[in-house]
């Protein structure tokens, strides 16, 4: 810390914020990241304040701001630059004591053995101890470059997800999630290691997506433990609702149900915030579509309700079609035939499906052919036998193999579990459970 105020001439609160690489910006979203993680309410700051504060052309910060500095940047009051005569509390125990072994921080011979008969540590050691901490803080061995090309090639994952069979997309996650935490492993700045865990989060969660499909539950399961562990470490509150939201396609898919309705509600609490987002718009659809397949009925409309204002409220250019982690109309509309097919709404769920499809178009994933399958359960619904079976063949065998997995299979099951007990043994029932037996390179 005191090579940067000797090189660049500025303060030692300016100091600390050049240590990290935060802009003014940055600081004060930090400082309010942290207040919430103290349960405490930020002071009314902004970045000319902030500026003010590390140039000293306005008022010193009030102490229990100051005190709120001490936290964010693990240091105490004189680190800061300020002096208990500046009407700042000393916080004491804010300032981080010098550790009792000098193999722990790889100190200069002999410096222990200076301390006076009454156990007094000379300034020497102190000021040695922090500049050591001060470089561990601000040293990383990943440049912003490297990270963006990180980022790069994880979105470049997520947009291919949408169409890659999931055998094929899992050695890729695998790579570059490997690659990820080999960086992760070493001392990072926290923003850094905040982006890695960040990555770390969504690939997972793709690993764990992929894993789902081929009805790998145990480890698909604790995959999505996984992502949920490294986006809680991000801090990031909207990835960590999103993880939520795609770990309840889990329980949604192979049970328990209630589980899906949990892990929805979690994700809407995270979510919830005066600006609409996308994540708010998905975790509220997802339970809709949960509660509706349990037959909660007015928790699945209002919960149905609640999604579409808040879709509506987002506005454009936050809808891509082809990213893993988005939320298009197209995909709200899959959903939404969910919660209708599930409540037995029949002419609404069509209209979705059939909206669906359109904006789908030609893309071959598996989303068109799930749409397809709950537009024969529908026909299933409403004793439409032979219309049912043959629509679920269909779609099940216009997938492609590689795409043709177990949530297929499951689901198009739902079809027949929709027709009526005395009719599960006629002839397009059996068709249908046939074609769904053979091994999906057979067919």
């Amino acid at each position: 810390m005191n090579e940067i105020v000797a090189c660049c001439q500025v303060s030692r609160l300016r100091a600390h914020r050049l240590a990290r690489g935060w802009t003014l910006g940055e600081a004060v979203l930090h400082l309010q990241s942290l207040c919430e993680e103290l349960e405490v309410d930020p002071p009314k700051t902004d970045i000319q304040q902030w500026g003010q504060w590390e140039t000293r052309e306005g008022r010193v910060p009030l102490p229990r701001t100051v005190d709120l500095l001490c936290r964010l940047y693990a240091t105490d009051v004189a680190n800061l630059g300020y002096a208990v005569g500046d009407n700042v509390p000393a916080h004491p125990e804010r300032t981080r004591s010098a550790p009792s072994s000098t193999s722990e921080l790889d100190m200069p011979p002999g410096l222990l053995a200076t301390s006076n008969t009454h156990g007094e540590i000379p300034g020497e050691l102190l000021v040695s101890t922090r500049r050591l901490i001060d470089r561990t803080l601000a040293s990383g061995s990943v440049t912003k470059a490297q990270l963006d090309l990180l980022n790069e090639r994880l979105m470049w994952l997520r947009e291919q997800y949408i169409t890659t069979p999931p055998q094929t997309m899992i050695p890729r996650l695998l790579n570059e999630l490997r690659e990820v935490q080999a960086i992760a492993r070493d001392r990072q700045p926290a923003t850094t290691q905040a982006r890695l865990s960040e990555m770390t989060a969504m690939l997972a969660t793709l690993i764990a997506d992929s894993l789902m499909k081929l009805g790998e539950i145990p480890e698909a399961h604790a995959w999505y433990g996984t992502a949920r562990a490294a986006a809680d470490d991000s801090g990031n509150r909207l990835l960590r609702s999103r993880v939520r939201t795609q770990a309840a396609m889990l329980p949604y898919y192979y049970g328990p149900i209630e589980a899906a309705v949990d892990l929805a509600k979690e994700a809407s609490e995270l979510s919830a915030g005066r600006a609409p987002t996308i994540t708010a718009a998905f975790a509220a659809m997802a339970e809709a579509r949960a509660q509706a397949r349990i037959g909660n009925t007015a928790a699945a409309l209002h919960a149905l309700h609640k999604a579409q204002d808040v879709y509506s409220r987002t506005g454009p250019g936050n809808q891509d079609d082809y990213d893993a982690f988005g939320f298009p109309e197209r995909r709200l509309l899959l959903y939404m035939s969910g919660v209708f097919t599930n409540l037995g709404q029949r002419a609404k769920a069509r209209a979705a499906q059939q909206r669906a499809l359109e904006l789908y178009g030609d893309d071959a994933c598996i989303d068109p052919a799930l749409l397809r399958i709950e537009e024969a359960i529908c026909f299933a619904q409403g004793h439409s036998l032979d219309e049912a079976c043959q629509l679920a063949i269909t779609a099940y065998l216009s997938v492609p193999a590689g795409h043709r997995t177990r949530i297929l299979d499951v689901r198009a099951r739902d079809v027949i579990v929709a027709i009526p007990a005395r009719l599960r043994t006629a002839r397009p029932a059996r068709e249908l459970n046939e074609v769904l037996a053979l091994p999906p390179a057979e067919v």
